[in-house]
């Protein structure tokens, strides 16, 4: 399933402070921002890890096993939180606020990369990608 991961302060000066996000390998980030109400997501990836890291707003994230969909889940995402997401977790996410995040992931999601491992998954009532395969 899903983790969540909030991220203090690393470091701190008369400077400012210093968080670190994330160490591994990633392929593609994005900064998004989404408008209170709206839902992102709704599918799940073959091989892709995804993470979202919030720096403004709120949001749920829902998700599933596919291959076990009695396994769901529901998290509270405030601002500062990581949320890891592997492969054949189906996840979506309702933003409660108007809300800026990044969206990290491992693999590449340019000419089509992004569309060959992803399929469209109905976890929540909201948007969903018509260019991506269904189930």
């Amino acid at each position: 399933m899903e983790k969540l991961k909030h991220i203090d302060v690393a470091y701190h000066d008369q400077r400012g402070d210093i968080a670190n996000v994330f160490e591994g390998r990633i392929g593609h980030i994005a900064l998004i921002t989404s408008k209170k109400g709206s839902v992102r997501g709704n599918h799940y990836h073959c091989e892709d890890y995804q993470y979202i890291y919030l720096i403004s707003g709120a949001f749920e994230s829902h998700s599933v096993n596919v291959r076990d969909p009695s396994r769901k889940q529901v998290l509270k995402v405030k601002p500062g939180d990581l949320v890891d997401t592997p492969p054949f977790i189906a996840h979506a996410q309702k933003f409660t606020e108007n809300s800026v995040f990044l969206a990290l992931s491992t693999r590449q999601r340019e000419l089509g990369k992004y569309e060959q491992d992803t399929v469209a998954y109905q976890v929540i009532e909201g948007y969903l990608n018509p260019e991506l395969k269904k189930v």
